[in-house]
């Protein structure tokens, strides 16, 4: 979120509640899920919502590189989360910087918590994401991604993982921030979680926001979740034509 005077900031909420899109505040943007984009990788997604456009690959379960990370009564789960340097406006180096890999360990164990890893010793699933645009909210992106990739991939889990960011923009609570909503807004609070039991497994805050519009951002949070769950599960009936089963064990 950066700083700047005043006068440089956007009207992000105008008189009649919208906001700089015309959405509004509990109102998600477009998203589109294609699973098994890739032909080559067990398994794949990739998403396009509002602005964005993630690619997750998925690898696995197969051998663990380097060695000594393997486990002896689970597989782990390694991701590797970048930007590339084409994906925003202002020039980024190439590579993964430290914000990447700090994504790349987030997302890691918010998969890991859903994924069935004790069906796989002494095995690796590798997943990739790859953020080819960017504007704001590319971790939930990524974890949507990579969620769907893995279904795809036949890896068994405890649910798909649905991912949303909730903000306060202008003194409101706002649903799945958009790039000026993130750099000029008050807070920015990324979550996921598993739908059916209600557990998050991924919660950060940037920002401060009061108990009572805590309350309100993870209730409309949870809702947004629910939201994009069912575009995830969509996503995978599409790919295997599966009517009236669990979409997740569709690649198994």
């Amino acid at each position: 979120m950066g700083s700047v005077g005043a006068k440089d900031v956007p009207v992000l909420i105008g008189e009649d509640g919208r906001r700089i899109d015309g959405r509004r505040a509990d109102e998600l943007r477009p998203m589109k899920i294609t699973a098994g984009a890739l032909h080559q990788a067990d398994g794949s997604a990739f998403v396009e919502w509002g602005m964005n456009k993630v690619m997750a690959a998925v690898y696995g379960p197969r051998e663990v590189h380097p060695r000594h990370l393997q486990e002896n009564n689970k597989a782990i789960v390694q991701c590797r989360y970048n930007m590339a340097a084409f994906s925003v406006d202002e020039r980024k180096r190439p590579g993964l910087d430290r914000r990447s890999q700090e994504i790349s360990k987030v997302i890691a164990e918010a998969l890991e918590s859903v994924v069935f890893a004790e069906e796989y010793p002494r095995t690796s699933i590798d997943v990739y994401i790859e953020v080819l645009q960017a504007n704001a909210g590319t971790r939930c992106a990524g974890v949507v991604a990579a969620s769907v990739a893995l279904a795809d991939a036949g890896i068994p889990m405890v649910d798909l993982l649905p991912s949303v960011a909730v903000g306060k923009v202008a003194g409101h609570i706002v649903l799945d921030l958009k790039k000026e909503e993130d750099n000029f807004g008050e807070a920015d609070m990324p979550m996921a979680l598993v739908p059916q039991s209600g557990r998050l497994v991924l919660l950060q805050m940037e920002g401060r926001l009061s108990k009572a519009e805590f309350a309100t951002a993870l209730d409309m949070g949870v809702a947004g979740c629910k939201t994009i769950y069912g575009t995830m599960k969509q996503a995978l009936r599409d790919r295997y034509n599966v009517t009236g089963s669990d979409p997740t064990e569709a690649g198994q």
